[in-house]
């Protein structure tokens, strides 16, 4: 893609993501509490008890958070399992983790067809949603609760993707993998340095920590002010966990795969070079795409182009669990 346009689309969604956002997100008090959680054994536990999964339908299933917050519409997580072929508890699994801001119309729409794309290569494909996402997130939450409650929804999200994981491989699935996209991909970042039982992860243009030079390029005067604020902050919060360079993969670096966008306005690509570098040198493609052209099915060929890349990685699994 053109770099002009790549950045144009990148900086046009910036503006529509930052109209909405209040100049009182800039102050909270809560950000020493948030790092004290952030670096306690609390924030990632080493146990993690299989979900506990009820179907709605043949596709929608939902389950209990294992970690409750005060909020009803969010103590629920819903997701959609795809099953690629007979007897789906013996294939491999791609679980698609979306990215932030409530990307809806990606989730709804785009998302269906890589799950049909991973279906006809073999695979189940499950779609989950994020704390504070979609249909989990309350009406009453209006404007950002601070940098605590953004620690623990972080923790909700980790200790549900690995609840579903345990539930996955209680079923039979022979492998898991996670598919994750900017905040997907961080979260699936995340989840790849604490728990062993993933076989791969992809992680497409991952938030690899919080980046202060984002709100230079908003517009929005007051909203511009209030997240140039937030900078003394972010620095300290990428000193926790929150930033994936602090952190080490527990499965192999063969099995992980960086997506770095060139064009990127959300993720500088130095952020991903510097993950690559620290991480051992995992796999990683340099594509000339901005971070909104480069999303899950954005490039032609992308979604097969992944599929290829796990392939191996899975059906190995998938044929130890068969001579077993």
């Amino acid at each position: 893609m053109i770099a002009s346009l790549a950045k144009l689309i990148d900086w046009s969604a910036i503006q529509v993501l930052t109209i909405r956002r209040r100049s009182s997100e800039g102050r909270n008090p809560r950000l020493e509490e948030a790092i004290q959680f952030l670096n306690g054994p609390d924030f990632i536990p080493v146990e993690s008890q299989p979900a506990r999964v009820e179907f709605d339908s043949s596709l929608r299933f939902h389950f209990p958070t294992p970690r409750p917050c005060q909020s009803t519409e969010n103590n629920v997580v819903h997701g959609r399992l795809y099953r690629g072929a007979k007897r789906w508890q013996e294939r491999p699994v791609i679980v698609l983790l979306h990215g932030g801001g409530n990307n809806f119309i990606s989730h709804r729409f785009l998302f269906p067809l890589i799950a049909r794309q991973c279906n006809h290569a073999g695979f189940n494909t499950v779609t989950l949603e994020a704390p504070y996402h979609f249909q989990r997130r309350p009406q009453r939450l209006r404007t950002w609760p601070g940098y605590l409650w953004e620690a623990e929804a972080t923790a909700q999200a980790i200790a549900e993707i690995r609840a579903l994981i345990g539930w996955l491989r209680e079923e039979g699935c022979s492998a898991v993998a996670l598919w994750g996209c900017s905040f997907g991909g961080w979260l699936a970042g995340l989840a790849s340095c604490h728990d062993v039982r993933l076989a791969a992860a992809v992680l497409n243009t991952p938030g690899v920590r919080k980046n202060p030079s984002f709100a230079e390029r908003v517009v929005w005067r007051s909203t511009r002010k209030a997240l140039l604020e937030q900078r003394v902050a972010a620095e300290a919060l990428n000193l926790t966990v929150l930033n994936l360079t602090t952190a080490r993969p527990v499965i192999p670096k063969e099995n992980i795969l960086l997506v770095e966008a060139m064009h990127d306005l959300f993720v500088p690509k130095e952020y991903i070079e510097e993950l690559w570098q620290v991480w051992g040198q995992p796999h990683i493609w340099r594509l000339p795409h901005g971070h909104m052209s480069i999303s899950l099915k954005g490039a032609p060929g992308f979604t097969g182009r992944v599929l290829r890349w796990l392939s191996p990685r899975l059906d190995a699994n998938f044929s130890l669990g068969k001579n077993k």
